[in-house]
């Protein structure tokens, strides 16, 4: 029996942007492009949904003017990679991002429930690639705050980077996002 190869395409951003722009997807259709495929988004629950409002609100205070918080709206990470993190820090003003999406984000932020081990290996992965200096995970299963630092090579991640430096912290603990170095946000502040 002879076995053959599927053969799948990849797009670009720019190819993705043309379908969304040309109307040929859905509305209200979740995908994000994640190096070259188009991956569907989990559907979210009611704690999702206030942590992802919890995290802009934190991050808002945290940041303040010079800064963007944006919550799941594309970011420009390369040529083949258009995620829609639950929430981005951006230099900047909205009117800065009118021609283009954003593509160096300070901090991007997934809360997750089914979606941990994908958004912990896949994301990380992606976002240690496009050399974001950190990453925060919204942990809701285990209500800890797992923050990502230090994008590395890593010839065994699933996109060739990881992230070197972990913290996990619990809700009794605080974090200082690193370009924000002089705040101070309680994790509790960020579970629901």
């Amino acid at each position: 029996m002879a076995i053959s190869s599927v053969k799948t395409r990849r797009w670009t951003r720019v190819e993705y942007d043309r379908l969304i722009d040309a109307g040929f997807f859905h509305p209200g259709e979740k995908l994000e492009l994640l190096a070259g495929d188009l991956v569907v988004r989990e559907p979210q629950g009611g704690p999702h949904m206030t942590a992802i409002g919890l995290a802009e609100d934190a991050l808002r205070t945290a940041f303040g003017s010079g800064w963007i918080v944006r919550t799941q709206g594309p970011i420009a990470l390369d040529d083949e990679t258009e995620p829609e993190p639950d929430v981005a820090v951006v230099r900047g003003s909205r009117r800065d991002y009118v021609a283009g999406h954003p593509g160096r984000p300070a901090l991007l932020v997934e809360v997750a429930e089914s979606s941990l081990a994908f958004d912990r290996e896949q994301k990380g992965s992606l976002y240690a690639r496009a050399r974001v200096p950190e990453y925060w995970i919204v942990n809701l299963v285990d209500r800890v705050l797992e923050v990502y630092r230090e994008p590395g090579a890593d010839p065994a991640a699933p996109y060739g980077w990881c992230y070197t430096a972990l913290l996990r912290l619990g809700p009794a603990d605080w974090v200082s996002p690193l370009a924000a170095p002089g705040a101070r946000i309680p994790v509790a502040d960020l579970l629901p």
